[in-house]
């Protein structure tokens, strides 16, 4: 049994960032106790001088990586896929929930079917899988984005059993447009099956999402991006997220989907709302350069992707790197590792704290972060 010392823990704006921590150590080097250190005290035993320790990343946003899009998972992507998340976890990644953006209803549940399959397969060491994040098919239209118009769906309770059905304990999370007609009994079907619900690539104004927020949406899908923006006279949902202060909101820290001043004017309205996705897509891991996507070509250039016609569809940069750039941007390092690592602990319901989502684990699942020449750097802690 042993300690580190000179430890801070991630913390939120307005969470006392500079407080250093003992850790106690069982004989595994398993965490069993987090003290505070008082400021007189002396660095003793392991001194960290002041690093950060946190729990690994939780993305609750990507869509494929090393050439594998999720939706068109077969059984014969297993290897792949295995490998994909050995990747994951040597970007700092500890569990996904994989993306599965609109799609027609047999290869969906085909993939759905893969990753159950996967997940039974899981050993430590090696990226987990959450249940699925399905982003669509109930979406608007005219905020789709990327996502393919033919295999857009009105939202009602037999187009939600076709998707689906026999897959309800695989799904952690659901993308839809509230404001469609049909969407309002889904959220409560989805709620039941107690399945997280995120706006997302909607049309909702601030009284539609107020609605929606009443009826169990949680969440804003890549806040900022595919929904009416954040203005003076039409807050739209994100306006009407941060006044309510307990709506998740998703944010893509690449510099690109958000301007790296509206990604901290995000932070610090909404601190203890804000969950670092990566939106990253199917050639993450992979080289820029021209990729498949379905039956489309996506260009990667420095990490962004675009459709042949510029529509943006995502990333392929780490869950990690964009704690990396939002802690640069803002200079808030500590809220910036709590966003990837605590917060969408918090959404998915496994850990509301930062104590609980270290306390019994060993250092060799967790981070340690550190800052030199103000660009914030992390490594395995043990």
């Amino acid at each position: 049994m042993h300690r580190i010392s000179d430890v801070r823990l991630p913390t939120p704006l307005g969470g006392d960032a500079d407080q250093r921590h003992w850790i106690e150590l069982d004989d595994e080097s398993r965490i069993l106790r987090i003290e505070t250190m008082a400021k007189e005290s002396a660095a003793g035993g392991d001194s960290w001088q002041g690093d950060w320790i946190s729990p690994r990343g939780v993305d609750l946003q990507i869509n494929g990586g090393l050439g594998l899009a999720f939706p068109e998972l077969t059984q014969a992507d297993l290897p792949r896929l295995i490998q994909l998340l050995d990747l994951l976890w040597a970007d700092g990644v500890d569990a996904i929930a994989p993306t599965l953006v609109t799609c027609g209803i047999e290869p969906l549940r085909r993939a759905l079917a893969v990753l159950r399959t996967a997940r039974q397969k899981h050993i430590a060491g090696r990226c987990q899988l959450l249940g699925a994040h399905l982003e669509g098919p109930f979406l608007a239209e005219a905020r789709r984005g990327a996502h393919p118009i033919e295999h857009l769906a009105a939202p009602s309770l037999d187009a939600l059993e076709q998707r689906i059905g026999g897959f309800e304990g695989e799904i952690a999370l659901m993308t839809l447009a509230p404001e469609l007609e049909g969407a309002e009994a889904v959220i409560q079907r989805l709620r039941e099956l107690k399945i997280t619900v995120a706006l997302g690539h909607s049309a909702a104004k601030a009284d539609g999402a107020a609605q929606a927020f009443e009826q169990g949406v949680g969440m804003l899908t890549h806040a900022f991006n595919a929904m009416p923006g954040l203005h003076h006279r039409a807050p739209g949902p994100l306006g009407e997220a941060c006044r309510r202060g307990d709506i998740a909101l998703g944010l893509i820290a690449d510099g690109v989907h958000v301007h790296p001043t509206m990604a901290v004017l995000l932070q610090r309205l909404a601190p203890k709302q804000t969950v670092l996705v990566s939106d990253a897509l199917a050639p993450y891991g992979l080289a820029d350069g021209e990729h498949r996507w379905d039956e489309r070509v996506l260009l990667v250039n420095n990490g962004t992707c675009r459709l042949e016609d510029g529509t943006l569809a995502g990333v392929t940069l780490p869950q990690l790197e964009g704690v990396k750039r939002l802690a640069l941007w803002s200079g808030a390092s500590s809220a910036a590792i709590w966003s990837a690592t605590v917060a969408p602990r918090h959404v998915m319901g496994t850990a509301d704290t930062v104590h609980d989502a270290l306390i019994g684990q060993p250092l060799t699942r967790l981070l340690r972060w550190s800052q030199h020449g103000g660009k914030l750097q992390w490594a395995c802690a043990a």
